[in-house]
């Protein structure tokens, strides 16, 4: 038993996220990155946060509304976590804007890259935007003036909007104080002015500045007060009674439409929005002060994402490169030929994702191949694959795709992709109510000499080519005959009805992954206190589900190395003594995504190794189905541990290490010894651009 109260043994979820938030932010505060990749940065934490606010912050109202007294392990309730997200988000954000605009935005200037305030422009660009306005925007908007007989507007989901306050009688003599203008999704959050004014090479101007500068032509006769952007953040939820799931797609699709309109949970609003239309417009959504975001600039900087990728500026991104192909196919065209040889490992994105989709698309062209399974949980609006999937279809293949229709805001396209694949004559299923299909797993079943061969494709990461060239991820190709009939098993479960049936190499949730895990640490505690060394290395995204964290504090008491690399949220303490003092925790932020889940347990020298689509937390080893997969093959087992933990551990220039309380400081490195894990995977894999 454990004597140390729940509060000492778990740090928050939510605060976690948030401090893997500020480590973004630090990529964009640091001006080694790449200007242009400084603002992605800036980008990437308002999208994060969006979705913070959607899902984790949502859930904690709810939580206080229903009256729920402890949110997590940490023994914290509700309102005591929402209020500390509250200090830490305002903060944040606040730190954030003043990145953008002391640090990143005057950078951008000095190379040419400007963005063009109201207040500065010249007389041409005036006269530009104006006849803009007139041109592209003022056709498609609608003003409603807010009346007893114009109500206010119902507000999409994360909208870019504008409160204007009115004084003066309109044309029927109606005196309405408030109005709302809102920006339709199609019109462009920027505007990149003509060469010949734009003062610069790269001169842009928000959609927001113009609106603001022209608003009166909507209310004339008017006078206008105040213009003020504003954008809502709602709850996203979804909620699906399985009762009610006669038709999963169909029920989804209906449900799709009201996350537009969930319950409110944040208000951001221009720097200088008066008082008075702030508190109208938390009065008219339901929200409180705490609720209120005050942002010096756009109110949703996710958009500024497409500069980056609209100036012509190489050396301001990250150095370009090539994506390597495997030496296996390389020298073997026949895939089929080269896994049935021997397993063969995929290194993302330091390698393409191309093998994986001549994988499926031979398969669909090859007389031999009888049948084809697939899961699908993010494959993009534009995959090759899921068309490789298709043509198979057509060519008469058995082609079963199972596809998840409830991952997170992928659910339309997913839906989308289901749709095509069942007219093309795939089978399609939805996998098990309740259970997100997680796993990552292509199968290929070739009648070889008259006998049925299994070939598969199981990964860290998604069947998205767009993400395999940001995320790193493995995958492993095989022909183990103990493997491949575990996926064929995991197909079976996931497409028909009975007993979950023993496995033999895999460990599957959410049937033995946990207990599989509890055990391999437990037989680590075994041999600390038998006195053999004991070793345990693990990388994965989070690290959340309680049980699991307590065994790890088990196993450092007891002597046993534990090294965690957790890119976002991590609730254990590292480095406590008396609880943890065996345990350090990294985090690993950089130019790509880190992905992938890697587990190493020394086991008295037989160097355990497996490789998952599973993170630590409690949904995916009890809600989800996933698979963790045994590196066999002695030479992938040890490219593993030199490609995906090793060198993570050794990281001085884009790793943080977390202390007991929760805190990250950036590791430093001695001169002469930077050691960036990227840039050594980059130089040991990847091709110069072509």
């Amino acid at each position: 038993m454990n004597p140390h109260p729940s509060s000492e043994l778990f740090l928050n979820r939510e605060l976690g996220l948030l401090a893997f938030n500020r480590r973004v932010l630090q990529m964009a505060e640091d001006e080694n990155t790449p200007l242009l990749e400084r603002l992605r940065y800036l980008c990437i934490v308002s999208s994060n946060l969006d979705e913070f606010f959607e899902i984790r912050v949502a859930g904690l109202k709810q939580q206080i509304s229903q009256g729920i007294a402890v949110s997590g392990p940490d023994g914290l309730s509700p309102s005591e976590v929402f209020q500390k997200v509250c200090i830490e988000a305002h903060d944040l954000i606040e730190h954030q804007y003043d990145l953008l605009n002391h640090a990143v935005l005057p950078r951008m200037a000095e190379e040419g890259i400007c963005f063009h305030r109201r207040g500065n422009w010249t007389e041409a660009q005036r006269v530009w935007a104006r006849d803009y306005f007139f041109r592209e925007i003022m056709p498609v908007l609608t003003p409603i003036g807010l009346d007893t007989a114009h109500p206010f507007p119902r507000i999409l989901n994360k909208s870019l909007n504008f409160a204007v306050e009115l004084s003066g009688k309109d044309a029927f003599g109606r005196n309405s104080d408030n109005a709302v203008v809102q920006a339709p999704r199609t019109l462009p959050r920027f505007i990149r002015l003509p060469p010949a004014i734009a003062g610069c090479p790269y001169g842009f101007i928000f959609l927001s500045s113009i609106l603001h500068a022209n608003v009166g032509e909507l209310f004339q006769g008017m006078e206008v007060q105040g213009c003020y952007q504003f954008r809502v953040t709602r709850n996203s939820e979804l909620f699906l009674e399985e009762e009610e799931a006669k038709n999963l797609r169909l029920l989804l699709q209906g449900e799709l439409s009201h996350r537009q309109y969930g319950d409110e949970v944040r208000l951001e609003v221009a720097e200088n929005c008066s008082e008075t239309m702030a508190k109208f417009l938390l009065d008219t959504f339901g929200l409180e002060e705490e609720d209120l975001y005050r942002v010096n600039g756009p109110v949703n900087l996710v958009r500024l994402m497409q500069v980056a990728d609209m100036v012509d500026r190489p050396d301001l991104r990250f150095p370009r490169f090539t994506q390597s192909i495997p030496r296996e196919f390389e020298k073997q065209s026949d895939l089929f030929a080269a896994i049935r040889k021997k397993d063969v490992l995929l290194h993302h994105p330091f390698q393409s994702f191309a093998p994986v989709v001549e994988f499926v698309r031979n398969a669909a062209s090859d007389p031999l191949v009888q049948a084809i399974k697939q899961t699908v949980y993010r494959a993009g609006t534009d995959s090759e694959l899921i068309e490789a999937l298709i043509d198979a279809a057509r060519q008469g293949k058995e082609v079963t795709v199972v596809v998840e229709l409830l991952a997170r805001f992928d659910e339309e396209a997913n839906i989308n992709w289901a749709a095509k694949l069942e007219e093309a004559g795939a089978h399609v299923v939805y996998g098990v109510f309740g259970y997100k299909t997680h796993a990552k797993m292509c199968m290929v079943i070739r009648r070889e000499s008259g006998v049925l061969r299994r070939y598969v494709h199981l990964g860290t990461g998604n069947y998205h080519s767009g993400t395999t060239k940001l995320y790193t991820d493995f995958g492993l190709f095989t022909a183990d005959r103990d493997i491949t009939a575990d996926v064929n098993e995991i197909f079976l479960q996931i497409t028909g009805l009975g007993k979950h049936a023993g496995l033999k190499r895999l460990f599957q949730s959410p049937f033995t992954l946990h207990s599989e895990l509890v055990n391999a640490i437990s037989r680590e505690i075994a041999h600390a206190r038998a006195g053999r060394p004991a070793r345990i290395i693990a990388k994965m995204n989070a690290l959340t589900e309680p049980t699991i964290i307590e065994a790890l504090y088990a196993a450092g008491q007891a002597g046993v190395r534990i090294d965690l690399i957790v890119r976002g949220v991590c609730l254990l303490r590292p480095g406590v003594p008396g609880l943890s003092r065996h345990i350090r925790v990294f985090s690993i932020i950089g130019r790509f995504l880190e992905h992938h889940r890697v587990f190493y347990f020394r086991n008295d020298g037989a160097d355990d190794v497996f490789i998952s689509s599973a993170d630590w937390m409690e949904r995916n080893f009890f809600r989800r189905i996933e698979a963790c997969v045994p590196i066999l093959d002695p030479g992938i087992k040890r490219r593993v541990m030199a490609e995906g933990l090793r060198p993570y551990l050794r990281d001085n220039v884009q790793s943080w290490e977390m202390n007991g309380h929760g805190e990250y400081r950036r590791r430093s490195a001695r001169r002469g010894q930077r050691f960036s894990v990227h840039d050594f995977l980059l130089e040991r894999f990847a091709q110069p651009p072509q």
